[in-house]
């Protein structure tokens, strides 16, 4: 017996999108980190054998981009998420090491809790986004990102994104996007059910943001696990979200696998691995990544093996 066969009359029946092909998503998982034919050139996956060097290396990976845009003079635009979060210590770090300058650097945060009319939480809220960020990286930087050059994902502010973007890319900015993949294999809050409502990949690939965008149990699930210590009554069901339109412009990626939980308990492994080798589709949004150039920083634990264990 196994999983496929015990949907039908389940109550999973219809809980998982309709457009993922479950066999071959199982398929993925004992691939472990093969390369394929369709990822980018310069696209690679980076192991990390635990959480601190982890952290270390995606924070100098995102340090690294910040000052290599400053010695040569150009902006650099680039696309920030909450989760993972470790790697902010490391980025501020090195640019304060480096003594660099980020009035360079204009930010747009990825997404950010909302209700379905795209209201926020105050920027004074810690469950916000916007506060995260203070905490976690601006506060911490010497020369650090001007004010007026941040940007969050309000309901009024979102959509100015795609213009603002694309003035920085006409300057000759760079678009660096970093990312988490999540337990629906979501980039920002962009989750796989949404490619319903698209009558092509072309369609979807347009779509630039989503105000008050209805988020998957399963991600709401994972929040309630990792940002809020379990208490699913404090998670929103929605968020105010960049899409396709926006993430897929990236010049560059640096990704950020670090689902492990301790005692052999995970929570991404089936994520990332899909990620890695089911090949690019919209229903299943984060298989677009390997397509660009960029690193995916990884635990180790999250390659596999994939197996059964009583923990």
């Amino acid at each position: 017996m196994d999983f496929l066969s015990t949907v039908n009359g389940s109550l999973l029946e219809g809980f998982y999108p309709k457009g993922w092909d479950m066999k071959k998503i199982d398929e993925c998982l004992d691939k472990g980190v093969a390369r394929e034919d369709f990822w980018h050139k310069d696209f690679s996956p980076v192991e990390c054998d635990n959480i601190y060097e982890f952290d270390t290396l995606m924070g100098h990976e995102i340090a690294l981009k910040i000052k290599e845009a400053k010695d040569k003079g150009e902006k650099l635009a680039i696309i920030l998420p909450v989760g993972p979060m470790g790697m902010y210590k490391w980025a501020s770090y090195f640019l304060n090491e480096w003594d660099v300058d980020c009035s360079h650097v204009y930010t747009f945060n990825m997404d950010e809790w909302a209700d379905a009319d795209g209201n926020t939480l105050s920027n004074d809220n810690p469950a916000s986004f916007e506060y995260s960020m203070k905490e976690a990286f601006f506060n911490k930087i010497n020369k650090t990102v001007p004010e007026s050059q941040r940007n969050f994902a309000t309901k009024d502010n979102l959509p100015t994104y795609p213009s603002k973007i694309a003035a920085l890319k006409a300057e000759g900015a760079k678009l660096v996007l970093v990312f988490g993949i999540g337990r629906m294999c979501h980039i920002a809050f962009w989750e796989p059910q949404f490619a319903d409502e698209y009558a092509s990949v072309e369609d979807w690939k347009k779509a630039p943001y989503r105000i008050g965008a209805k988020l998957h149990p399963l991600t709401i699930e994972q929040n309630a696990l990792t940002s809020f210590k379990s208490r699913t009554t404090l998670v929103p069901c929605r968020a105010n979200t960049i899409g396709p339109g926006l993430f897929l412009q990236a010049d560059y990626i640096i990704g950020g696998c670090d689902g492990v939980l301790g005692r052999g308990m995970q929570w991404q492994g089936m994520s990332f691995l899909t990620t890695l080798h089911y090949g690019p589709d919209m229903n299943i949004t984060s298989t677009f990544m390997p397509t660009l150039p960029g690193r995916l920083f990884y635990l180790k634990e999250l390659k596999g093996p994939l197996v059964a264990e009583c923990n």
